[in-house]
C-alpha cells in the first residue's frame, strides 16, 4: 500500500483543479490543425532488389518508407502504384515517375555474402532533375539491417530537408498489464518506431515519468516499489546483473517528475518534503539539494531550457494549471502560457523555440506547440485524453500518449498522427531519447 501522504499527493497531481487564468498578457494565436498544414514532399522509395533465394530477415525499403511517412513531411507513394521497380540509376525512367508526381526516389539492391553479411545499396535520386543526391554502400550483419535502414532513412531525410533525422533513436515509456488481479509494470526503451522493445525494469507498483540522461546512457524514473515514490537512476546498456542502480530521492513526502540537465550531472525533480511541492535541482555527485520555487501552489514537470539557464514547470499559482519558467539559480517564476485555462505537461524543443504541452479545449485533452517567440499554438492532436509529449531530437516530431493507451507520433506541423504498434500492454509516459 502507498503511503497516505505520498498518495494524496500523487492523487493531487493528477488531479490538478482549473478555476480560473492570471493577470493577461498579450494573447496568443491558437491555429488547430484539422488537416495538413502544407503538402508532403511526395517520394517513392521501390522496395530493394534481392539477390538470392532467401529474403533479408528485414525489408529495408518498408523501414524507410514508414519513417519518412511518421515524419509528416514526406507521403511516400505505395508500392501498388509503382510503375516499375528499378535498382540503379541506369534504369530509371524519369517521365514516368514525373507523371506520378513524385519528387525523389529512392532504389538500391541488398545481396547476401557468403559470411553471413549483406551488401547493401541505396541511391536517392532528384526526380525533375533527373540526377543522384546521395548513392552509398554498406556491408552489415543482418542483425544491423535494421539499424541500416535507421541510418539511410537519416541521411535521406537530411539531404532533403537540410536537418539532421531522428530515425536512429530511441524511447522509453511505461505499460501496464494485467495477470489476473496482480497488475505489472515494466519501464521499456524501443526503437523510435517502437520496435525491437527491451525491458528495463519490471515492478508490481507504478512506474512513472522516465527520462534520459544528455549522454543516453543512464535514465532517471520515479518507482512505488517501497511503497512510495522514490526517484531512481541507473543505467540503460549494462551486462551486469543484477543491473546496478541507485535511489537518488526518497525524501518525506513526494518525489517525482524527474529532469536530466543538460551537463547530466543534475536532475530537477518535485519534492514535497516541506509541505507543498515544490522545484528542486539535485546535484547526483554531490547529493546537494538546492530549491527553485516555494509557493503555496503545486509546482512540479519541471524541464530545461536547452541552455541550462531556466526550468520550464507547471504550477497552478494563477488559479489554473499553466506553464511557467524560472531562472535555475531561482528567482521570480514567470509565466509562459496564456491560451486557455489548462496547460501542463511541458517540453521543450531542442533548439529552445518551441514548447509542446497538454492544452485543454472543448476537444478535451490535446498535444499542443507554442512558438515562444511569436505566442502562435498549434493544436496538433485529437485528444481527448493525451498526455506526456516529447520531441525528437531534431525537433520535427513529437511522441505522446493517448487515452486509448497507445503511444502515437505527430509532426509538430499536425500533418500526421500515427499510433505506433507496440507489443506489451497499456502504454504512457514516453520519453524519446537524444540522438
Amino acid at each position: 500500500m502507498l503511503k497516505q501522504t505520498s498518495k494524496r499527493l500523487f492523487i493531487l497531481m493528477l488531479l490538478v483543479a482549473v478555476a480560473g487564468v492570471g493577470p493577461a498578457a498579450a494573447q496568443p494565436i491558437t491555429i488547430e490543425i484539422t488537416g495538413a498544414a502544407e503538402a508532403a514532399i511526395p517520394i517513392a522509395v521501390v522496395p530493394f532488389r534481392v539477390s538470392g533465394n532467401a529474403p533479408p530477415p528485414e525489408d529495408v525499403a518498408a523501414i524507410i518508407a514508414a519513417n519518412l511517412r511518421r515524419t509528416g513531411q514526406f507521403e511516400p507513394l505505395a508500392t501498388g502504384d509503382m510503375l516499375s521497380r528499378p535498382s540503379r540509376f541506369d534504369e530509371v525512367q524519369f517521365p514516368q515517375w514525373r507523371a506520378l508526381g513524385v519528387d525523389n526516389l529512392v532504389i538500391g539492391s541488398i545481396q547476401p555474402l557468403a559470411s553471413g553479411d549483406y551488401q547493401l545499396r541505396f541511391e536517392l535520386l532528384d526526380v525533375y532533375k533527373s540526377s543522384k543526391l546521395l548513392e552509398k554502400a554498406y556491408r552489415v550483419p543482418s542483425a544491423s539491417l535494421r539499424d541500416l535502414a535507421h541510418n539511410i532513412s537519416d541521411l535521406i531525410y537530411q539531404a532533403i530537408t537540410g536537418t539532421p533525422g531522428a530515425f536512429n533513436t530511441k524511447i522509453l515509456y511505461v505499460t501496464e498489464t494485467r495477470q489476473g488481479d496482480q497488475r505489472r509494470y515494466q519501464l521499456i526503451h524501443a526503437d523510435a518506431d517502437g520496435k525491437r522493445p527491451q525491458v528495463l525494469l519490471t515492478s508490481t507498483e507504478p512506474i512513472m515519468s522516465p527520462a534520459w540522461s544528455p549522454d543516453r546512457q543512464q535514465v532517471a524514473y520515479v518507482s512505488f516499489e517501497s511503497g512510495r515514490a522514490e526517484v531512481w537512476v541507473q543505467p540503460v546498456y549494462t551486462r551486469q546483473r543484477p543491473v546496478p542502480r541507485r535511489k537518488v530521492a526518497a525524501f518525506p513526502g513526494l518525489n517525482s517528475a524527474p529532469a536530466w540537465a543538460p551537463d547530466g550531472r543534475r536532475l530537477a525533480l518535485t519534492l514535497s518534503k516541506d509541505g507543498n511541492p515544490d522545484i528542486y535541482v539535485l546535484d547526483l555527485d554531490t547529493g546537494r539539494l538546492t530549491q527553485i520555487t516555494r509557493h503555496w501552489s503545486i509546482d512540479t514537470s519541471p524541464v530545461w531550457s536547452p541552455d541550462g539557464r531556466f526550468i520550464y514547470f507547471m504550477s497552478e499559482r494563477g488559479g489554473g494549471a499553466q506553464i511557467y519558467r524560472v531562472p535555475v539559480t531561482g528567482g521570480e517564476a514567470e509565466r509562459v502560457t496564456f491560451a486557455g485555462r489548462y496547460n501542463v505537461d511541458p517540453a521543450i524543443s531542442p533548439d529552445g523555440k518551441y514548447l509542446a504541452m497538454i492544452h485543454r479545449t472543448e476537444s478535451g485533452d490535446q498535444v499542443a506547440v507554442l512558438d515562444l517567440a511569436t505566442q502562435q499554438l498549434r493544436v496538433l492532436s485529437q485528444g481527448p485524453l493525451d498526455s506526456g509529449p516529447s520531441f525528437a531530437p531534431n525537433g520535427s516530431m513529437l511522441i505522446y500518449s493517448r487515452g486509448d493507451h497507445r503511444l502515437a507520433t505527430v509532426s509538430i506541423y499536425g500533418r500526421v498522427d500515427l499510433p505506433l504498434e507496440l507489443t506489451h500492454g497499456k502504454a504512457r509516459s514516453p520519453a524519446w531519447s537524444p540522438r
